[in-house]
């Protein structure tokens, strides 16, 4: 709807969290159906043009800049479709190449609760149609009294408090998006003599040892931005893997995701840093999860080697700078099927206004 006072546009909107990330979902027949013309709805609602996205809802961050546009399945054996995009404030850009984990936590509630898929008296399975990926994702919901349940005693680094357990299982995770899940056709590349792995499961990311990068992998989250020579390298290695992986242009994308691996410090399996790719995560990203615990089960990957023989079904625990992450494995088709937990909460609901008009520049997966 318009407001014929200030000619602004509204929209029905639900702010969400989903796992360690948050923002606002929408229904796909809320929003225009040309990608350019809803690319720049998102872009005025997020606040594009500054980092904090002061003029918007985005949270100043990427892990508060993401978005979430749910509507009926197109695919058959789905109940829904998840369209995840991540907006790039200060750039101006809309990018739905990747998939977003967290997100995609909080999209089975919102279903629900939106009457896209009926709630069963317990608990309710919805199966997602990843549209970014096209990929199922499996989510089982509590759903007591035929009613989404938040409050609960699941407990996940990075979020306060506890709630009700949201339980997310990946089905066919390989080549989400190049079709492989050795896009280079190599457990190992030497990149400018740097050993890296490139796997797509999920997410498309690059993995590469902390120590062969300078660093010990246990650093905190802010002391990465300020080193501005490892970022460079870091980037510098990010494009050729994307290059090497099919994406041509992986400057302008957030894919394929740089993963620096170390050793576990308190007892998991290994330490990770995940970058979004031009920060650090606070924590680790779900389908960045994904592709790093599915790597640990192919032979020669650099985190296979740090981690050693590993038989499924099993758990690989991730350290990261919030705490700890944990994903259950079992054997699959074409790769294991990864099995994570997390919680959301439906924060508030009601009309986001944007700019009437809002330029648009759209990345979209090569």
């Amino acid at each position: 709807m318009t407001n014929s006072m200030n000619r602004q546009i509204g929209i029905p909107c639900v702010m969400m969290r989903g796992g360690t990330s948050r923002g606002p979902f929408f229904l796909a027949s809320d929003l225009p159906a040309l990608p350019a013309e809803r690319d720049a709805l998102l872009l005025s609602v997020m606040g594009a043009g500054n980092d904090l996205g002061i003029d918007g809802i985005g949270g100043g961050n990427p892990l508060t800049s993401k978005v979430a546009i749910v509507g009926p399945a197109t695919r058959t054996g789905a109940d829904v479709d998840y369209l995840f995009a991540q907006v790039r404030v200060q750039e101006g850009v809309v990018d739905t190449s990747p998939n977003c984990g967290n997100m995609l936590a909080a999209v089975g509630p919102f279903a629900i609760e939106s009457g896209l898929v009926p709630a069963a008296n317990g608990v309710t399975v919805v199966r997602i149609h990843n549209v970014n990926t096209g990929k199922l994702i499996e989510a089982r919901i509590q759903t007591p009294g035929g009613q989404v349940a938040y409050e609960g005693e699941a407990v996940i680094d990075g979020v306060p408090g506890t709630a009700a357990p949201i339980h997310l299982a990946f089905l066919d995770a390989a080549g989400a998006n190049t079709g492989r899940l050795l896009p280079t056709g190599s457990p190992v590349d030497l990149i400018d003599g740097i050993p890296v792995s490139c796997v797509d499961a999920a997410i498309p990311v690059m993995l590469v040892r902390a120590a062969d990068l300078g660093k010990t992998g246990y650093e905190p989250v802010d002391s990465f931005r300020s080193d501005r020579e490892f970022m460079a390298r870091l980037e510098a290695l990010r494009v050729e893997a994307g290059r090497r992986m099919g994406f041509p242009n992986a400057a302008g994308m957030v894919i394929p995701k740089p993963v620096l691996l170390a050793p576990p410090a308190r007892g998991g399996t290994l330490t990770v840093r995940y970058f979004m790719p031009h920060d650090c995560h606070r924590a680790m990203a779900i389908t960045g999860a994904v592709a790093t615990a599915t790597a640990c089960t192919i032979p020669e990957t650099v985190a296979a080697a740090l981690v050693g023989r590993f038989t499924m079904p099993g758990d690989i625990t991730f350290e990261h700078p919030a705490g700890r992450l944990t994903v259950r494995l079992e054997a699959g088709q074409s790769a294991p099927t990864a099995s994570i937990l997390r919680t959301a909460r439906r924060l508030f609901e009601g009309t986001v206004f944007a700019r009437p008009s809002t330029p648009s520049r759209t990345a979209m997966a090569a």
